[in-house]
């Protein structure tokens, strides 16, 4: 699913957008100052989205409250049965950073088919053809 979003994302017809992949770990809230705009991915475990997701959040959420409202993000979540509670948790975690989602989640359940992959695609180049200047 990755992969499709950096595909969509990285097509030959974006111009002048320029992709920085972090893993949650390792992404700061420099990285989120910076940025124009974020696509997020996760999966679902234990009925929540990653650990790692959860982390990024809690140590970006005060630093970029203000600085970066309005900006677009879209979002995947992949669980092997629900995954509910990660996309309520991502929803309320971006409405509280007041983000302004541009295009519907993708959400898979089991293992990710042929349309999965392309809505991935779709959501990455979706996002990306929205910050072209």
């Amino acid at each position: 699913m990755f992969e499709a979003v950096l595909s969509g994302a990285t097509a030959p017809e974006i111009e002048d957008v320029r992709v920085v992949r972090r893993a949650a770990l390792s992404a700061t809230a420099g990285d989120v100052l910076e940025a124009d705009g974020f696509l997020l991915g996760t999966p679902a475990n234990l009925g929540y989205m990653s650990g790692a997701l959860k982390h990024f959040f809690d140590q970006v959420y005060y630093p970029c409250l203000d600085s970066t409202r309005g900006r677009p993000f879209g979002y995947y979540v992949h669980g092997g049965s629900d995954v509910t509670g990660a996309v309520r948790g991502i929803e309320s975690v971006t409405k509280g950073l007041g983000w302004r989602r541009v295009a519907d989640a993708v959400t898979v359940t089991g293992e990710p088919g042929k349309d999965a992959v392309e809505r991935c695609w779709e959501l990455g180049a979706t996002l990306a053809a929205g910050l072209m200047d």
